[in-house]
């Protein structure tokens, strides 16, 4: 299904691009070379310490409380729940992202950085696969073109 509102396609396309840097992410820890993984892991910090961030705080802000007024608040309560779960997972694994990216992990931490890395990936798959069935289909019910005009706008001046 491709979305029809603009908020949507922007949510759909950044949902894509997170799930192909959390397998490249996934590969290189698994196999790569010490330069891969510091290229990687600077690419990762950006998403933790940016791209998690700008993103759920859109939804929670701007998205969720509609959802909630139109009747949809559990799944709303549902998915917040998740970006907890996932911003948890961030905080421990950005100053290990840090390091990584800086060439700068110790032996000891890599294992750490993987164990993260791993749990990472399986909260964040499976939420933006939820987000992408029940989430953007409905803002494509829920916004009206106008307030999909003005959501657009504000999430990318954000």
């Amino acid at each position: 299904m491709t979305p029809s509102r603009q908020v949507s396609r922007c949510l759909d396309d950044e949902h894509r691009a997170h799930l192909e840097l959390l397998n490249r992410a996934e590969q290189v820890l698994g196999r790569g070379s010490a330069a891969e993984v510091a290229a990687l892991a600077a690419s990762l910090l950006h998403h933790l310490e940016h791209d998690i961030g700008r993103h759920f705080g859109f939804e929670e802000t701007q998205l969720f409380p509609a959802m909630a007024e139109a009747g949809d608040g559990d799944l709303a309560a549902l998915l917040t729940e998740e970006h907890d779960s996932i911003r948890a997972v961030a905080d421990e694994l950005t100053p290990l992202a840090r390091a990584a990216a800086a060439g700068a992990l110790a032996p000891a931490a890599s294992a750490a950085l993987k164990r993260l890395l791993v749990e990472l990936v399986e909260r964040q798959v499976a939420h933006i696969q939820k987000e992408s069935m029940a989430l953007l289909p409905l803002l494509d019910d829920l916004l009206d073109e106008e307030t999909d005009r003005q959501l657009a706008f504000a999430y990318a001046a954000a």
